[in-house]
């Protein structure tokens, strides 16, 4: 259509260059048509993500209806649907949300130049922190696998927070002693205990206590000579305290 106005402007009399600066601002139009259309249609899946995760976690997913979330969103029902097949849909996409900014908590959590070992530490509490965001360990851990069944909860954390600690055991040598237990089992276990350690902490439990525990834990799964290497390291930062 652009091209066609263009031509049409020249037959009528229009010079060469009036015809360009036609089309550029044409070309201009749309792309800004385009831009505004995606930032509306971001705007709103953001208003829903964030209204149903408020109410998922004030009321739970049983008791929370899409009109009440259309309604805190201030979007019609068609708009949700527009955007989600239905509220198990959309219960989807907020767990999915929670589970990549938990990854990319850990992540960037680890300084640049970290050894694999001390990456991988600093990954474990990022995760632990990561999870005292109110209302997160209800959604991934209570109302998660409860909705979406254990099944398909366990691959969203294999995505995230799972398959970061099972390639941070990879990196730190984990599961390559002879006779220990092989790394997919050890990653599945401990991603289990790390979950517990969040729910307890949640929970009100002694926070202190179980990072400490959970720390112990994850250093235990190292081969032997580097877990007496982070042992040497631990006990000379101490002494220079």
């Amino acid at each position: 259509m652009i091209a066609l106005f263009a031509s049409d402007g020249c037959r009528r009399g229009f010079s060469h260059t009036d015809c360009m600066y036609r089309k550029i601002n044409m070309q201009a139009v749309c792309m800004q048509e385009r831009r505004s259309n995606r930032e509306r249609t971001d705007a709103t899946r953001s208003a829903l993500l964030q209204a149903a995760r408020a109410l998922f976690v004030r009321q739970g997913y049983a008791a929370t209806s899409t009109p009440e979330i259309c309604a805190a969103a201030g979007i019609t029902r068609g708009a949700l649907y527009h955007h989600f097949v239905d509220k198990k849909d959309l219960f989807r996409a907020v767990l999915e949300h929670e589970a990549a900014s938990v990854r990319a908590g850990i992540e960037t959590a680890a300084p640049v130049g970290a050894s694999p070992r001390d990456a991988l530490v600093a990954g474990a509490e990022a995760y632990l922190d990561a999870m005292t965001l109110p209302g997160r360990t209800r959604l991934l851990l209570i109302e998660g696998p409860a909705v979406l069944g254990l099944a398909e909860l366990r691959d969203l954390d294999e995505r995230h927070a799972a398959g970061s600690l099972a390639e941070g055991l990879r990196a730190a040598g984990a599961g390559v002693d002879a006779g220990g237990p092989p790394l997919a089992a050890l990653s599945a276990l401990l991603s289990a205990a790390f979950d517990r350690a969040a729910l307890d902490i949640d929970a009100g439990g002694d926070a202190r206590a179980l990072r400490k525990a959970m720390r112990w834990l994850l250093l235990q799964t190292l081969p032997v000579e580097r877990r007496a290497a982070a042992a040497a390291r631990s006990k000379t930062a101490k002494s220079r305290r």
